[in-house]
This record gives C-alpha cells, sequence and structure tokens, in this order.
C-alpha cells in the first residue's frame, strides 16, 4: 500500500483531475459515445480501457504523495462517463487497497460524460450529495446541454466541508464565441456559494474541476467577485508550465479555488499549505516535438497509450492537532 509508516501524515492531499474521456467499452445508445467502443472509431478495446484505468489509478496514488505520504483522501473527476468506471478505476492496480468511495450522478451532457468524486469513506464522512444545473441555450434558443456541477458536502476530520467540482463547457469554437456559456457557468457557481455563505459565512468551501478558462480569464475573476475565495492556482500559471498544452500553448483550466477560513490555522482545523500541478516526469510525453507535455491516450484518433491530455492538480491541507 502507497503510504509511508514512518511520516507524519497529518498532512491530506485534496485532487482534481481530468481523465480524458474515461469511456467503458459498451455502447450506449443514448450517448455520443461510439467511437469509445471496439469497433469504433477509437478501437476501444478492454485492454486498452484496463490499461487506461491502470495508467490514470497510479497518477492518482502519487498525486500529492511526496508530502502527505499517503494518496488523496478526496479527488474531483471530470470526463467520466458513467459509475462503472469510476468503480473500475478504484478497483484498478493503484487504488484497490485504498478503500474509495464514489460519489456520481449522470448529466445531460451530450457527450455522455460527468463529473465525480473519489473519497476515502473513512475520513471524509458524506451527509449530502446532489447536482446543480448550468443552463444553456443555443442560437436557435434550444438548450444546449452541458455537464451539471456536482455538490457534496461532508465531514473531514470533524470539519464540515462544502465541495463543489465543475467542468465548464469548452472552447470548442473559439474562446470568444464560446465565452459566455462559462461566464453562465461561473454565475450559477457563484450563486451556490453566495448562498451557502449566506447560511454560514465560516462556510468551508472548496470549488475544484476543468473550467476551461485560465485564472486570469473573466469567468474566473468573476467567481472570484466572492470576497472569501482565493485562487492559489494563479500563481502557478506561467507560459512555461500549466495543466494542458494546445497548440504548444499552456494553460491552466485545471484548478482548486477554497475560501479563506482555510488560512487561519486554528487548532482542530484544517488548514491550507500548498497547491501544485501534479507534472511528474512519468506523466509527460519523453521525446518529439511535444516532449513535456501530458502523455494523452488519444491524440486525435491516434491512440498513444498515455494517462491524459491533463495533468492532474492538488492541494495540500494540515490537520491542526
Amino acid at each position: 500500500m502507497l503510504q509511508h509508516p514512518n511520516k507524519d501524515t497529518n498532512i491530506y492531499t485534496i485532487a482534481f483531475y481530468n481523465l480524458e474521456n474515461l469511456f467503458d467499452t459498451r455502447n450506449n445508445p443514448y450517448t455520443l459515445d461510439d467511437d469509445f467502443t471496439p469497433r469504433g472509431k477509437k478501437n476501444w478495446t478492454d485492454k486498452r480501457y484496463k490499461r487506461k484505468l491502470k495508467k490514470l489509478g497510479r497518477a492518482i496514488s502519487y498525486a500529492g504523495f511526496y508530502k502527505s505520504f499517503q494518496t488523496p483522501v478526496i479527488v474531483g473527476v471530470a470526463e467520466v462517463e458513467n459509475q462503472k468506471v469510476l468503480r473500475d478505476l478504484t478497483k484498478s492496480k493503484h487504488l484497490r487497497d485504498h478503500d474509495y468511495s464514489i460519489a456520481h450522478f449522470d448529466s445531460s451532457d451530450e457527450r455522455g460524460i460527468d463529473v465525480g468524486l473519489l473519497y476515502k469513506a473513512d475520513l471524509f464522512d458524506i451527509h449530502e450529495t446532489n447536482t446543480i444545473r448550468v443552463d444553456l441555450v443555443d442560437e436557435q434558443g434550444m438548450p444546449d446541454y452541458t455537464r451539471d456541477i456536482l455538490y457534496v458536502k461532508g465531514t473531514l476530520l470533524k470539519e464540515e466541508i462544502h465541495l463543489l467540482v465543475n467542468h465548464w463547457p469548452s472552447r470548442r469554437g473559439g474562446s470568444e464565441k464560446t465565452e459566455h456559456k462559462r461566464l453562465t457557468a461561473s454565475e450559477t457557481l457563484s450563486g451556490k456559494i453566495n448562498h451557502l455563505l449566506y447560511e454560514n459565512p465560516d462556510a468551508n468551501i472548496i470549488v475544484m474541476g476543468d473550467f476551461n478558462d485560465d485564472p486570469h480569464s473573466k469567468s474566473m475573476e468573476q467567481l472570484l467577485e466572492i470576497q472569501q475565495l482565493y485562487n492559489p492556482m494563479q500563481k502557478l500559471f506561467s507560459m512555461n508550465r500549466g495543466s494542458l498544452n494546445h497548440n504548444f500553448h499552456w494553460n491552466l483550466f485545471d484548478q482548486i479555488i477554497l475560501t479563506h477560513n482555510f488560512f487561519e490555522y486554528k487548532p482542530n482545523t484544517l488548514s491550507f499549505l500548498h497547491a501544485d500541478i501534479f507534472d511528474d516526469e512519468f506523466l509527460r510525453e519523453w521525446q518529439g516535438k511535444n516532449k513535456g507535455n501530458p502523455f494523452r491516450t488519444f491524440k486525435g484518433r491516434r491512440y498513444l497509450g498515455g494517462y491524459s491530455d491533463h495533468y492532474p492538480v492538488y492541494i495540500h491541507l494540515k490537520h491542526n492537532i
């Protein structure tokens, strides 16, 4: 089991990871998953599926390990087809000994991909789970379905925490042309956060996700108009580093944001220590023009056999005893 027995483990990792189209091999007639079947364009066989599960499990198990010396207590994920793939992931080689439980709801996204949560039930006790719909319309005024926001309330080491897992609308079609969709998602998320803070001004809130926008994008700055929020990922973003690379340009779409009360360092509370992108060498392309980029599963229709086109991101929280 991935845990160092002689180290102080009062440091806990909370991570987020876009899993790059984690589909099973079965066809779902109600979603656009035909490519991810054995006879589909991606030739998505059981062997390839199991290989991806093993690789993703390895990446998750090592995220933040150098400081916490244990696998993450909570992992938000994006681009998962259904609850089955999450169950299969928790049973994969690098995660099966860590007793992860799952929070997941099917959304109305036309591609059939959702967000979800893996968590260690012996440390994080869930009290409530539901989804928040992001209402979009297309140019014809018809519903434009996207991923729901997953809301989870629970207790981590006797501290009540509210988690919000996001995967905002993509930039496909152009970042400016699609910006209004992410602004709507930002407004929807802000409404939920403001409601939580109205009910309890001292609420511990952690927001995570693939926002399809960078820390300084308008949608993210709009979110941070809520004064109680802080984005530690802003300091990590540069021209030379991010969580994904598109056309030789780095982006930091994957972010974790939290309320200021994680910086108070009071006894018997959880406090923020550190945020980072998990871009260790084994997750990177090791040669060619894409050297240093995330080692992905597919590039277009070409199978590469890697992990994901995104790097995981994570924060460390310390339990103040």
